[in-house]
C-alpha cells in the first residue's frame, strides 16, 4: 500500500481519484488503530495537492486528526486546495494557536480567498488570530472591486531600493525570501516605492557581486494598475510569459504582484462563469456535487422564465402568419429555426472567446462583419442547396406529399440561406456591442441568441414566402 501511496503521483487524474478514495480509507483505518507514527511517514510522502483530495474523500470525523500530523508548511498548502466548507471545518476544530500556525503559513492573497468563502463569525475568528499587520494588508485588499488587479494581487514580493548592488540585493533575499511568494522576480523601486526596474533571480546570480542593479535592471517594465481588470491582467502575465506581473496604483508605487498561479486560478473561474452563462445558468462557485439542490433550482430558473417568455415572441410571429400561409411550411419551421440558432451559437461561442482572450476590441466589429458576412454566404448557400434537394427527394418524391412543390423547396432553401447569414452575423455582433456598453459577452452567447434568431427566422421564413407563394 505504502508503494501504491508514493506512486499516486505520477497517475492519471481519473486513476488518482480512484486511489484518493482507496487512500484515504487506509488513512482512517491507521486513525483507528492510533498508528500515528506510521501514518506521519506516510502522509511526507504525498503532494500537498493530494492531500487535499484525500480530505475531501476522508470521514468529516477524521479530518482534524489527519491535518495535524502534516507538517506545518505542508497542511498549509493542502489547506489552501480543500473546499470552502472543508476548510470551515477545520478551522471550528483549531484552537487558536494551531489557527495562527496556520495562518502565519498561509501568504496574503491565500487568506483573503479564505476570508471572502468564510461565514461571518469564522472571518471573525480568523482576523482575531491574525497580526495587525497582515489585518491591515488583508482589510486593503478586501477593499479593492472585486474582479480587480488589487483583489487578487499580493504584496509579499522582493523589493530592492535603486542604490544597492548586487552583493546587498542577494543578502536582502536570504533575509526575507521564506516570507515572500515567489523570489524569481524582483522589483527595483525609489524610496517612495516608484517602479523602476525588473530584476531576475537569473541576473543576480550570473552578475558580479559589485555591480549596481541599476546595471542589470531591466528598465521597460510592463505593469497594471490596481483597479484593472483582473481578467485582462491574466491574459497580459500569460501573453508576456511572466511568473508574475507588478501591480502599481494611481501614482505608479508599486503596491503589489501577481503571480502566474493566481492568474491561472481567475482565467479558471472567468472560464466556468462565462460557460455557465452560454448555458443560461446563473454561475455559482460550489462544485456541483456540494452544490443543493435548491441553489441549483434557483441558479437555473430566472434564465429558464426569461426564455420561456421570450419565447412567445416566436409564437406570436407563427400565429401572425398561420392563417394566411399554406400549412405545409408548418412541416419547416423547426428545421429553419433550430439551423438559424445553432448558426447564431457557433458565431457567438467563438466571438465570446476571441473577446475574453482579448484578441477582438471593438475597433474590429467592421473585420469580424465582413468575416462572419463570407462564412454566412458560404454555410448558408451549402446548407441551402442541400436542403432543396433534401425536400424535393425526401419530402416531396419519397414520402409523396402532393403539397409541396418545387417552388415551396425553394422558398424553405432560400430562407435557410438568409436565416443562416443574419444569424451569423447576429451571434457575431451582439457579443462585441454588450462588451462595449459594459455588458458581459457571455450573456448575448447561445441562449439569448438563440431565442432573438428564432423570431427572426420566422420573420424571414414567411417574408420570403409571402413575396414568393400565392396566399
Amino acid at each position: 500500500m505504502e508503494e501504491k501511496i508514493i506512486l499516486t503521483r505520477d497517475l492519471s487524474s481519473s486513476a488518482a481519484e480512484a486511489d484518493f478514495e482507496e487512500i484515504s480509507l487506509f488513512f482512517e483505518e491507521k486513525i483507528r488503530e492510533k498508528r500515528y507514527r506510521e501514518l506521519k511517514e506516510l502522509i511526507a510522502t504525498i503532494p500537498s495537492a493530494d492531500m487535499a483530495e484525500i480530505f475531501e474523500n476522508t470521514d468529516k470525523a477524521h479530518q482534524s486528526t489527519l491535518f495535524r500530523l502534516m507538517s506545518k508548511e505542508a497542511a498549509a498548502d493542502a489547506f489552501t486546495n480543500l473546499q470552502p466548507d472543508t476548510q470551515r471545518r477545520l478551522i471550528e476544530s483549531f484552537t487558536d494557536i494551531e489557527l495562527s500556525e496556520i495562518l502565519e503559513e498561509l501568504y496574503i492573497d491565500d487568506t483573503v480567498d479564505l476570508i471572502e468563502e468564510m461565514p461571518a463569525i469564522v472571518v471573525k475568528r480568523i482576523l482575531k488570530s491574525s497580526t495587525k499587520e497582515d489585518r491591515d494588508v488583508i482589510n486593503t485588499i478586501l477593499r479593492y472591486p472585486k474582479h480587480s488587479a488589487g483583489s487578487v494581487m499580493t504584496t509579499e514580493y522582493v523589493r530592492f531600493l535603486e542604490n544597492m548592488n548586487v552583493e546587498e540585493a542577494l543578502t536582502h533575499i536570504r533575509r526575507v525570501a521564506i516570507d515572500k511568494e515567489t523570489i524569481y522576480t524582483c522589483y527595483v523601486t525609489d524610496r517612495d516605492r516608484h517602479l523602476l526596474g525588473v530584476v531576475t533571480a537569473k541576473q543576480l546570480l550570473t552578475a558580479e557581486l559589485d555591480t549596481p542593479l541599476t546595471d542589470i535592471m531591466d528598465e521597460g517594465i510592463i505593469y497594471v494598475n490596481t483597479h484593472d481588470d483582473r481578467e485582462e491582467v491574466a491574459h497580459k502575465l500569460n501573453r508576456y510569459g511572466f511568473l508574475a506581473m507588478p501591480v502599481a496604483d494611481s501614482e505608479g508605487r508599486l503596491v503589489g504582484i501577481i503571480t502566474l498561479d493566481d492568474a491561472v486560478d481567475v482565467i479558471k473561474e472567468e472560464s466556468e462563469e462565462d460557460f455557465a452563462k452560454m448555458a443560461a445558468i446563473t454561475p455559482t462557485e460550489a462544485p456541483y456535487l456540494k452544490t443543493s439542490v435548491i441553489k441549483i433550482w434557483l441558479a437555473r430558473l430566472p434564465w429558464l422564465l426569461i426564455l420561456m417568455l421570450s419565447s412567445t415572441i416566436s409564437s406570436t410571429i407563427l400565429g401572425g402568419f398561420e392563417a394566411a400561409l399554406p400549412a405545409v411550411l408548418v412541416l419547416f419551421v423547426p428545421m429553419i429555426m433550430g439551423t438559424g440558432g445553432n448558426s447564431g451559437g457557433q458565431s457567438s461561442v467563438t466571438v465570446t472567446r476571441s473577446i475574453s482572450l482579448s484578441e477582438i476590441e471593438f475597433s474590429d466589429i467592421g473585420r469580424v462583419f465582413w468575416k462572419e458576412l463570407r462564412v454566412g454566404l458560404l454555410s448558408g448557400g451549402v446548407l441551402g442547396v442541400v436542403t432543396f434537394i433534401k425536400v424535393v427527394l425526401i419530402d416531396k418524391l419519397l414520402l409523396n406529399n402532393p403539397s409541396i412543390t418545387v417552388l415551396v423547396a425553394g422558398v424553405v432553401a432560400l430562407s435557410l440561406t438568409v436565416t443562416i447569414i443574419a444569424a451569423k452575423l447576429i451571434g457575431a455582433i451582439l457579443p462585441i456591442l454588450a462588451k462595449k456598453i459594459g455588458l458581459d459577452p457571455a450573456v448575448m452567447a447561445s441562449p439569448l441568441i438563440t431565442t432573438l434568431v428564432d423570431a427572426l427566422s420566422l420573420v424571414i421564413y414567411f417574408a420570403v414566402a409571402s413575396a414568393t407563394l400565392p396566399v
